[in-house]
């Protein structure tokens, strides 16, 4: 009798199921180290500390929408309200679960068997992700020394290239693409989405409005760093109405929940708030950056984003991070042959931060450093 077999039916275009390095469990980690939860700093996840505004907290609590029906299929309030917010045209706007569901609707949508995309690593896995689940080649063009962008190298990639994504600020190096660079892309007819997850903490104006009006432009936001809703999964796309209204006809008709669409909504009630811890976050930043860099063997970059990415000497990146985990603080290795000696940690509350360097102090004497 036949038996069916789940991996030889896969897609014959598909080479092999893709695999991400998401995060380790940080409750399962604290019960392996002996740690209660309240001992834990989580920087490895590049989460707002501060967590949801007060009132999306509050909108969160009531719980007075209508959760066991269908919500608006066609998200006016949300994408209404961030009309008003960004300044741009409601029907230029999706929203998604996260901005990973958008990345995955542009894929479905855009990219065939066989396309190329542009990437430049290191960054955002996603995008890689993504390209192997519908088989497309992956055209990584790396970033030069200090992590600068190879402006020829993504030119003459992305002319041969369906999609290029270009994260502003990078992850996980925190630097962003000249302005230059962003002109040229667009030049060479690929679609080129630009992943502003962390915009709000960097100084760099949005190109939220010019992508509303600019065919080929994609910028992608999420409520899920400046809004401290990374659980709810919430982002949006901005883009030409046209290219908006492909995604909209095609994605899954109710793919937002309630509590999330209910969380961003009241998010946009309390921006000040937000734009103040953002602040708080970058000057949190700024303050690492330079303490770390005055401890001899941490050379942090510089950073706009809500995280830090640092080269070690005389500890690889590994051996730091799980010294670190020892004292209930999880930063994030990347486990790539360009970061084998560095880390990359998140910025916490202030009292958190001074734990963070009080243990880089602290492991410095260990390793001979101090």
């Amino acid at each position: 009798m036949p038996t069916f077999e789940p991996r030889a039916a896969l897609r014959r275009g598909l080479p092999s199921l893709p695999e991400y390095a998401a995060l380790e469990d940080s409750n399962e980690l604290a019960r392996q180290f002996g740690f209660g939860p309240e001992a834990i700093i989580k920087v490895d996840g590049n989460e707002n500390p501060y967590g949801p505004s007060p009132k999306a907290l509050e909108a969160l609590k009531r719980v007075d929408y209508a959760v066991h029906q269908y919500g608006d299929a066609d998200q006016k309030a949300l994408r209404g309200a961030l009309s008003t917010y960004l300044g741009v045209a409601a029907d230029s706007i999706v929203c998604g679960a996260g901005s990973d569901e958008l990345i995955e609707m542009l894929f479905r949508l855009f990219v065939e068997e066989g396309d190329r995309i542009v990437t430049a690593s290191p960054t955002f896995g996603m995008y890689a992700f993504n390209a192997q689940v519908s088989a497309a080649e992956v055209v990584d063009v790396p970033l030069l020394a200090d992590w600068q962008f190879d402006t020829e190298g993504l030119v003459d990639a992305a002319l041969q290239a369906k999609v290029t994504f270009i994260p502003r600020p990078n992850n996980p190096t925190g630097n962003e693409i000249p302005e230059a660079l962003i002109e040229r892309l667009l030049e060479t007819g690929t679609m080129l989405v630009i992943d502003e997850a962390y915009i709000e903490f960097s100084q760099t104006p949005s190109l939220a409005q010019r992508a509303a009006t600019t065919p080929g432009l994609v910028v992608l936001r999420t409520f899920s760093k400046w809004g401290g809703l990374a659980g709810m999964r919430i982002g949006y796309g901005v883009m030409d109405p046209e290219t908006a209204g492909i995604l909209m006809q095609t994605k899954d008709p109710y793919n937002l929940n309630a509590a999330a669409e209910a969380a961003a909504l009241a998010s946009l009630e309390d921006t000040e708030v937000l734009d103040e811890r953002a602040c708080i976050l970058a000057g949190e930043r700024d303050r690492l950056i330079e303490e770390l860099r005055g401890l001899g063997w941490v050379f942090p970059y510089p950073s706009d984003a809500v995280f830090i990415l640092m080269r070690l000497e005389g500890i690889a990146g590994r051996d730091l991070r799980d010294r670190l985990r020892q004292r209930a603080i999880f930063t994030r290795y990347m486990d790539s042959p360009r970061l084998q000696d560095h880390l990359r940690i998140s910025i916490g509350l202030p009292e958190q931060n001074d734990r963070i360097l009080a243990a880089f102090r602290e492991i410095g004497q260990e390793i001979g450093r101090g």
